[in-house]
């Protein structure tokens, strides 16, 4: 329920949810996941990074996804470099995660690497050719998607 309500951008809901199942599954990696995520879309990046970091503790051979979920709060808070470390582990998992570069290509962008941001963007078309900004998250502060979405128009992509 937490990941549906934050999908659907009820946040308040999504985090109450997110506060109930870790409550009944406090080492729960998918748990602490979804939970994390919420924190992150409901403007609350800074409380998500240490369950995200506990997310990869607990399963650090997990799939790729669970360092593209601790890239966004870094990303978020100015914490480009761990952002972007976090990114770059998520492809070594899975070369064709383009959440992943496109979440790299926003950072490299953010931090003024032009170059490397539109390498990853190349590589992102590469791999989804019908990739689109069309698609904004549902932040709870619609600025963090949109400061996401116009750090991808710096590096190329529309």
């Amino acid at each position: 329920m937490c990941r549906l309500y934050s999908l659907k951008g009820e946040h308040n809901k999504a985090i109450a949810e997110g506060e109930r199942a870790v409550a009944l599954n406090p080492s729960g990696w998918g748990v602490l996941t979804n939970y994390g995520n919420s924190l992150t879309f409901a403007g609350r990046p800074e409380e998500a990074i240490p369950l995200l970091q506990k997310v990869i503790r607990l399963n650090p051979l997990g799939p790729a996804y669970i360092y593209n979920n601790l890239g966004r709060p870094l990303l978020l808070t100015g914490r480009y470099e761990e952002a972007v470390s976090a990114y770059k582990k998520a492809i070594q998992l899975a070369p064709d995660n383009f959440y992943a570069r496109a979440e790299l290509a926003a950072t490299y962008s953010m931090m003024g690497r032009e170059r490397e941001a539109r390498a990853e963007a190349a590589e992102l078309r590469r791999i989804n050719p019908e990739f689109s900004l069309d698609y904004l998250p549902a932040f709870k502060d619609q600025s963090s998607g949109e400061k996401i979405v116009s750090a991808l128009r710096k590096a190329g992509l529309k």
